[in-house]
């Protein structure tokens, strides 16, 4: 029974490397002490001097290799059974552990390898003592050579080394060797024949040998089926599996297990269940194997309800098997039940291994929960139990996350101390954690002392340099790289396709893209995406969805990554049809649960004028992150909606959602658009005491908005002194803005002053003084910054609005040619300002910052384009559809009152965005309540 069933493990479970030295007496190697022991000998008739011989004391260890060889030749000479198994063995071990290795190979070659049970064992031992399985080969060549014939055994034997070490044409050459003897049509040697053709040649050579095969025992079948799911030929696995049921051939316990785990590559759920049934009806629920495999197959199918059942039904429940279920529990998230298990797991003595700690660590981090990865650390160690490669950079990854700098050099301290520096794996996520920490004189000091540095340690500290603008640092490294005998591959090229692009250099990253197609590769999706990524978030959208065009043409797909880079992009330029569009292949795809998908698509529906399918989108998020919330709020922002921004802020609150830094700029900008100033004053003061959040510049100038918008001038003045940090732009543009409302001309010169220095090419602070100016007729000032614009170069650029109809995109604009249906749009918008008039409508003259008469005045009020573009959407479109208007300036005061009566007399919704927000006109109202 053993003989047949040793081959079978010989083939499937070899492969097995030895982790750990153990302490071992060399007189018992391979376990060849009770099988000789068992095996029925005869008594040989020797002389007196020969039985002494054999009954040689085998505990007796060699001095010497010298000594090894005397003895060995000795009992060549003296005794007619020196070849007996125990004297050989003993022999052999001499041999290994005085390094002669040769010897050893020979010795089992020529007496030993006729017994499959030991060649595990002689390999196993081979290696524990330091020599090479290219040694076995060698000494199997030389022995060939000289005409040694071997049997199919010894045969298969070699041939399975040559898998091991992909010695293809030796493989081939023995493969050779046994059709010549006859021998190829064994069973065993055909699975031998069929892992060295899956190994080196791939599974086609692999399945041509089975099917050439006339008869297909069991053997045959599980090693074909393992040769296929080695090679990750998963849906051709399970399609041979099939194809053995049908022929009622039956599979062992470990092709079982492979072909589960086939199912959970593939998702296969319903084929996982039908397996379960086969092992059910034949009995195989006790191994504890297959058990765990369905539990791992379940999990990976995301059904832990039924992993559950499995491991609950479980009556000898081993270590791995603890392990599957808890880290099914952790990689689907449901943590709190994993440490329960945990729990119960250690009332029911078996006690957790690294791996149990590892799969917490792993999942925890995999969910966000990285403060919770360093805690779990600290207390597999307070355990007792020494955290090991995965161990580590699992928490330098969660480092890495959370920004803490500090621990990960303590966490480095660790690796130092317990000599795991030699780690490639740990060097390379140090260098990874630095970098992402903004050190990088850390990350080049760990990268310098690596020995052996792979493609991930080079890519990781040129990602650092390209990413921070060192792109003549990361080009050195580059061609260092290159020069040490590193290729480069697809990774490096893109992380300075990212860093190009995101520090603005978007020629240099289209440069990039050239150089990685003349390098031989071709640039994937994460080219393609980092280059479109770049130019979305340095304002360049149009550019966006040519280079989208561009990455279409080489049929390369999108990614989660892209389409919301490509929101980004539609928000940018208020694209809402082109959104929506993006929003469709995002349900095609299955896009819409990715996080960052959701949270584009709600900042995009908010910035191009539809709040209500913002609003569905967060409502249909199941697990809504801080970023969504974020997201939401800003929105309610960009609409002035600030009691609405205010109750959904309470709502996160009540679900453990801890408020950033954006959290409360978005929380500031809605009471500012809504005039809250007790509830900014509240939000203000509470973010850092309740929530620790240390305000930011971008914070204090919302409070200067604030308290400027709601007349509150002087405040915001004394505020601005007392600010712990220098006022930026931003600040003194609020304060400039809020002067403009409340015509302060005093403070206005002021922030002017500070505004002039700090950004004296910014042709809007001109413009804004020069309106402040107009209000208080101080005509001459206006010249004056009228000249010195002209002096400096500064131009204030055309003025536009535009809308969608049909399908296509009106312009109108203060520069370049007239709308084509201009007659009409005036001869409709003459009647409404008639019908206005009739109503209460009065022209806004102080809009115009020109010093002509007030006829002129109301003349050229007439012709400011979001007024046109609003009348062109009341004459071509059809209630109920809102008009949707985007323009690029701040809508004066009288376009404003406008667009209320508009809203009134024809009952149409308005969207008009100017800027950053939107004013939504309905029935004579707007959703700002006059602050903007």
């Amino acid at each position: 029974m053993e003989a047949s069933a040793s081959p079978l493990y010989h083939f499937i479970s070899s492969h097995q490397s030895l982790t750990q030295k153990q302490p071992r007496c060399y007189s018992t190697n391979f376990g060849l002490v009770n099988a000789a022991e068992t095996l029925s000998e005869s008594s040989p008739s020797t002389s007196l001097e020969s039985l002494s011989l054999l009954q040689f004391d085998y505990e007796k260890k060699f001095n010497s290799l010298n000594s090894v060889r005397a003895m060995h030749a000795k009992m060549i000479k003296l005794s007619n059974e020196w070849d007996t198994k125990k004297n050989m063995q003993y022999f052999i071990s001499g041999y290994l552990e005085f390094d002669d290795f040769q010897s050893a190979a020979v010795l089992f070659f020529v007496g030993f390898a006729e017994n499959y049970l030991y060649w595990n064992s002689f390999l196993e031992e081979y290696t524990y003592f330091g020599g090479t399985p290219c040694e076995i080969l060698e000494v199997f060549s030389e022995l060939h050579s000289k005409g040694v014939n071997f049997n199919s055994e010894i045969l298969a034997f070699v041939l399975k080394i040559c898998s091991k070490l992909r010695d293809m044409w030796l493989g081939l050459e023995v493969h050779a060797c046994l059709i010549k003897k006859g021998f190829d049509l064994d069973v065993y040697t055909r699975c031998a024949l069929m892992n060295f053709y899956g190994r080196c040649c791939g599974t086609e050579s692999a399945n041509k040998v089975f099917k050439e095969t006339s008869m297909h025992d069991s053997l045959l079948w599980n090693e074909a089926i393992l040769v296929n799911l080695r090679n990750e030929k998963w849906t051709e696995g399970l399609q041979m599996f099939r194809d053995m049921q049908a022929l009622l051939v039956k599979a062992n316990s470990l092709t079982i297990s492979k072909v589960l785990q086939a199912c959970g590559k593939l998702g296969a759920l319903d084929e996982g269940k039908q397996i379960h049934g086969y092992v059910i009806r034949y009995a195989l629920e006790s191994n504890i194997l297959i058990r765990t495999a369905l539990i791992n197959m379940y999990v990976k199918n995301d059904n832990i309800k039924l992993a559950r059942v499995v491991f609950d039904s479980t009556d000898n429940r081993n270590l791995p098997c603890w392990n599957s279920i808890i880290s099914g529990y952790t990689a689907l998230g449901y943590l709190d039940d994993a440490w329960e298990l945990f729990h119960e797991m250690k009332t029911c003595n078996i006690k957790p291994d690294i791996i149990t700690w590892n799969s917490l660590l792993s999942g925890h981090f995999l969910h966000g929960s990285y403060r919770e990865v360093l805690a779990i650390v600290r207390r597999m160690q307070s355990a007792g139990y020494q955290p090991n490669r995965n161990s580590i950079t699992c928490a330098l990854q969660a480092v890495s996350e959370l920004g803490y700098l500090r621990i990960g050099k303590e966490i480095h301290c660790h690796v130092l101390r317990n000599g795991l520096d030699y780690d490639l794996h740990i060097a390379t996520s140090l260098v990874d954690m630095y970098v992402k920490n903004d050190d990088l004189t850390s990350a080049q000091a760990v990268f310098d002392c690596m020995k052996n540095r792979n493609v991930c340690a080079w890519n990781s500290l040129i990602s650092g340099y390209s990413c921070k603008g060192h792109f003549e640092k990361a080009g050195d490294l580059l061609d260092q790289m290159k020069e040490e005998g590193i290729k480069p591959d697809i990774v490096t090229y893109n992380s300075m396709v990212s860093g190009y692009s995101t520090s603005n250099c978007i020629k240099e990253a289209l440069a990039m893209i050239r150089r990685i197609k003349s390098s031989g590769m071709s640039p994937n999706v994460i080219s393609w995406t980092s280059l479109v990524s770049g130019c979305s978030q340095q304002g360049y959208f149009r550019e966006a969805f040519e280079f989208l065009t561009q990455m279409q043409d080489e049929g390369i797909k999108v990614n989660s990554v892209t389409v919301a880079s490509l929101l980004q992009a539609c928000a940018g330029l208020s694209l809402l049809h082109i959104g929506k569009e993006i929003h469709c292949l995002c349900i095609r795809n299955n896009f819409i649960d990715d996080v960052y998908v959701s949270t584009a698509l709600i900042d995009m529906y908010s910035k191009c004028g539809n709040l209500e399918n913002a609003q569905k989108v967060f409502q249909s998020l199941e697990d809504k992150t801080l970023a969504s919330w974020n997201s939401m709020i800003t929105g309610f922002a960009i609409y002035s909606l600030g009691t609405e921004a205010i109750s959904l802020f309470d709502k996160m609150r009540e679900a453990n959602i801890q408020p950033d830094a954006i959290t409360f700029i978005a929380l500031l900008s809605n009471c500012k658009h809504s005039g809250l100033l007790d509830k900014g004053w509240k939000y203000f003061d509470h973010m850092k005491t309740d929530f620790g959040v240390i305000p930011t510049i971008e914070h204090y100038s919302c409070m200067v908005d604030l308290l400027g918008r709601v007349g509150y001038l002087d405040e915001a003045s004394d505020f601005i002194q007392s600010m712990p940090m220098e006022p930026n732009a931003a600040v003194w543009g609020a304060l400039l803005t809020s002067c403009r409302i409340h015509g302060n001309v005093e403070l206005g010169e002021i922030a002017a002053e500070h505004l002039f220095k700090l950004e004296p090419y910014n042709a809007a602070n001109y413009a804004l003084m020069m309106n402040l100016y107009a209000l208080s007729n101080r005509w001459k000032d206006v010249d004056r910054i009228r000249d010195k614009m002209e002096a400096m170069g500064v131009k204030i650029g055309p003025v536009w609005s535009w809308l969608k109809v049909d399908q296509r995109i009106h312009i109108f604009s203060t520069a370049g040619k007239t709308h084509p249906e201009e007659g009409e749009i005036f001869f409709e918008f003459y009647k409404l300002i008639s019908e206005m008039k009739k109503l209460g409508y009065k022209p806004d003259t102080k809009c115009v910052v020109q010093n002509i008469s007030e006829v002129e005045k109301e003349k050229a009020l007439l012709g400011h384009t979001e007024k046109l573009a609003i009348t062109y959407g009341l004459i071509r479109t059809t209630s109920p559809a809102p008009i949707r208007v985007i323009n690029n300036t701040r809508i004066c005061s009288d376009c404003h009152t406008v667009a209320k009566y508009m809203s009134l007399l024809r009952r149409r919704e308005i969207f008009l965005k100017d800027g950053v927000r939107f004013h939504h006109f309905r029935d004579g109202k707007c959703s700002c309540c006059d602050l903007w």
